[in-house]
């Protein structure tokens, strides 16, 4: 079998991989949930490369028994026969090692997790919090696609409908690796109900995708959290108005990159169970310091790139939805398609296909593979 440059990037992975799987059944692996959480992550991701380093090899072995047999045989039915399984296996080979490119460059650890997203209208007045509301909804439609469940945290309702802010919860496998795309501006240009005119106005809603933290990735000290309840206001029944379902936590939190003391607020209603609602604040207090903490790794990554698609930068204008051309246009990749009532129904995988596309088109270069 010839020995190609990426055969030398795949030599030790075997090795690393039996040693990995050793470790995690390993007791006092397991005791360290840390550990073995990120073990575990590096076992599946390393046993991707061994498996497509396997059938890369393979591809590579049948190509040269063709080229051989070629060479020494003289039966034109047996010629024929390596001709055409030496085209097909060439023809297999550079997507084999665009996949084996891909697998070699380190995920984003976050990519796995849960997310939690943060939907606010900008720009606009009403018509900012009734296009929140679309973006929810579009949402909503799209988690049902991928049968993620979601779960809503928070939220505050527009004048005359919509949403000023809604905070909710994605669960379901690889939700943040999807779903940070989605990070940044959205501009609307559209006709508003209350426009007697007919004229088209640009308003904009903001999008932040977090990824949602483990327990054991934070530190939090749960003795120093002040928790207060109240009755939880709107739509449940009488229950809603008569118990005080409703959460608020304050906690104290010195930031580790600048030293500063800032008081965290976070309230949540979502639930009549006082003891989930808790839950669901507590969630979003490890989310929200993870978020905070993580904040130089963006920056980090936002600076060695130029082009990055997804830098986690909320205050860029990813994506414009116009109404009169039924026109969406993503701003990052030039993606622009016709659509727009499919894709406020949640067909937004084709758009996700390209960003992911582009982004992965720059960590190969950046990687030099």
């Amino acid at each position: 079998m010839s020995v190609t440059p990426l055969i030398d990037r795949l030599d030790g992975f075997d090795a690393r991989f039996e040693e990995v799987g050793t470790l995690i059944t390993d007791p006092s692996v397991i005791a360290d949930q840390k550990r073995y959480v990120k073990l575990t992550k590096e076992y599946h991701d390393l046993e991707l490369i061994v498996k497509a380093a396997s059938e890369y090899k393979s591809l590579l072995a049948n190509i040269e028994e063709a080229k051989l047999l070629l060479e020494s045989e003289k039966d034109e039915d047996m010629r024929a026969l390596a001709h055409e399984e030496l085209s097909q296996a060439q023809g297999k080979l550079p997507d084999m090692e665009q996949h084996i490119k891909l697998l070699l460059i380190p995920a984003d650890p976050d990519d796995a997790k849960n997310a939690i997203v943060e939907i606010r209208g900008g720009t606009g007045g009403d018509e900012a919090a009734l296009f929140a509301g679309d973006l929810f909804r579009m949402y909503q439609k799209f988690a049902e696609q991928k049968h993620w469940q979601l779960a809503v945290t928070s939220f505050s309702e527009g004048a005359s409908g919509g949403f000023k802010e809604i905070i909710f919860s994605l669960s379901g496998p690889d939700v943040y690796g999807i779903m940070k795309y989605e990070s940044g501006v959205h501009r609307v240009q559209r006709v508003p109900a209350t426009e007697t005119q007919g004229r088209v106005h640009t308003s904009a809603a903001t999008v932040a995708v977090l990824p949602e933290a483990q327990e054991f990735e934070v530190e939090i000290h749960e003795g120093e959290i002040r928790w207060d309840t109240f009755r939880s206001g709107g739509a449940g029944g009488q229950n809603v108005n008569k118990v005080e379902s409703g959460v608020r936590l304050r906690y104290n939190w010195k930031n580790p990159n600048t030293g500063e003391v800032e008081e965290i607020l976070i309230e949540c209603t979502e639930t009549r169970d006082q003891p989930k609602n808790k839950e669901r604040a507590l969630s979003r207090l490890r989310t929200f310091i993870y978020d905070r903490e993580h904040q130089k790794y963006l920056d980090d990554i936002a600076g060695r790139r130029k082009t990055m698609v997804s830098t986690g930068d909320r205050s860029a204008k990813i994506r414009t939805y116009n109404y009169p051309q039924g026109r969406i246009t993503d701003h990052r990749i030039g993606y622009t398609i016709y659509n727009l009532p499919a894709f406020m129904d949640g067909a937004i995988q084709d758009c996700i296909d390209h960003l992911i596309v582009a982004e992965n088109a720059e960590k190969l270069k950046e990687a030099e593979l």
